[in-house]
């Protein structure tokens, strides 16, 4: 199938410009995805602004030198530093500041300075079935399952690409036809406690991930709606541990009821059996006598997951740091209501911008132990960090960072 673009897409293409290049990668990228044409978009998400190397720096700084703007909003996923000085980033030079013209780069580009991997948290919720270019796994997932707008993982640097030119391949989940589940995750023989428990949602979500890798399911058997938080939770692990862009849960997300009777593939039966060893593989390290840092925050955190945090610690001190990362839409709340530095008094270190896990905060320790509630920092921690993880439940975190050891409350 060849690629078919309109005039006004040829005229933009043939320039030599910042915006030329951006539409030339869209469109390239289109033909190598055989995708029959390009489509408008409303919105992106950008994660290429985390710096991986120099080569991404210069490339963003040659976008703003052709005199590239965003065509459409752009809210800017995590960078390499903590631009609002809560912690310390132990980048070291020349890597520190070419990490910092990157994220300048991005400004200039037009991008809004959100910093954050929830930004459907942070006010950028896009309409349900309006085509976006979205890139960050949790943050595509959830765009794709809990607002229903359409995207595909789009990475670096494709993103700013298709926000410069507000244009994005016609492939994949924008389109219909490919949104519709082929496989049924029923859930039903779990025991209603342990789904109504904030644990299940990072578990199940882990156990999603690598049952479907990047099929289109549905899960079946959830009597009432988990929160958003939970959903949040439950497609940053599914996204983390397979290949998922999309998820329903009947009677949940918006778009599981649209497709009418479904005829599934595959049903997987979820015993409680399969929970417990999803909840099992999440935790990675040797040793449970031990403890080195708590984090807390993948995605990041709402203004509600600080609530229980607050309420969980009491104002105890801690023993052991605790990570807890956010972004600047949450940030400006807590400092608002002076929360933030009743927190940092505890001992609880926030982190805004980034998170401990793309970026050096933790101490220099290969054979650290890190405690957390996240499914995401569960997948990525120990390969991107060396830490060796512990997975429990926000009580467990910080019953851990007061005790400075491993506490785990009986499973129910």
């Amino acid at each position: 199938m060849s690629l078919e673009l309109s005039a006004g897409e040829r005229a933009v293409a043939a320039g030599s410009d910042g915006r030329a290049m951006a539409m030339r990668i869209v469109a390239d990228s289109a033909r190598l995805l055989g995708a029959p044409g390009l489509i408008p978009i409303a919105s992106a998400h950008i994660d290429g602004a985390l710096y991986h190397g120099d080569s991404g720096t210069l490339f963003a700084e040659r976008l703003v030198a052709g005199g590239a703007r965003v065509a459409v909003r752009a809210t800017l996923n995590v960078g390499a530093l903590d631009l609002t000085g809560c912690a310390r980033v132990r980048l070291e030079e020349p890597a520190r500041s070419m990490a910092r013209r990157m994220m300048e780069a991005y400004r200039k580009l037009g991008c809004e300075q959100s910093w954050t991997c929830a930004p459907y948290q942070a006010g950028h919720r896009p309409a349900f079935g309006t085509d976006v270019a979205w890139g960050e796994s949790n943050a595509v997932v959830f765009c794709n399952s809990v607002l229903g707008a359409r995207t595909n993982r789009y990475g670096d640097f494709l993103d700013i690409a298709c926000a410069i030119s507000g244009r994005a391949p016609d492939y994949g989940l924008h389109r219909p036809e490919n949104r519709r589940p082929t496989l049924t995750f029923d859930v039903s023989g779990l025991p209603a406690a342990f789904l109504a428990d904030e644990t299940a949602w990072p578990v199940l979500g882990s156990l999603y991930g690598r049952e479907v890798g990047n099929a289109i399911g549905i899960v079946t058997g959830v009597k009432k709606h988990p929160g958003e938080d939970a959903l949040k939770a439950f497609g940053a692990a599914a996204a983390s541990s397979g290949a998922v862009g999309l998820f329903h849960i009947a009677g949940v997300t918006p778009e599981a009821g649209t497709f009418g009777k479904i005829e599934a593939e595959t049903t997987i039966h979820v015993t409680p059996e399969m929970a417990a060893d999803a909840r099992k593989r999440l935790s990675t390290a040797q040793t449970v006598d031990r403890l080195d840092a708590v984090a807390i925050g993948s995605p990041h955190l709402s203004l509600d997951e600080f609530g229980a945090l607050e309420r969980l610690l009491a104002g105890r001190k801690l023993s052991v740091p605790l990570y807890a990362c956010t972004g600047r839409h949450v940030l400006t709340e807590l400092d608002k209501a002076g929360r933030r530095k009743a927190l940092e008094s505890c001992g609880v270190t926030i982190v805004a911008d980034t998170c401990v896990v793309v970026t050096p905060i933790l101490a220099d320790r290969r054979d650290g132990v890190l405690m957390t509630n996240s499914g995401k920092f569960a997948q990525y921690a120990p390969g991107n960090t060396g830490y060796g993880v512990l997975y429990g439940s926000l009580a467990d975190c910080v019953e851990s960072a007061v005790a400075g050891r491993p506490s785990f409350a009986e499973i129910g």
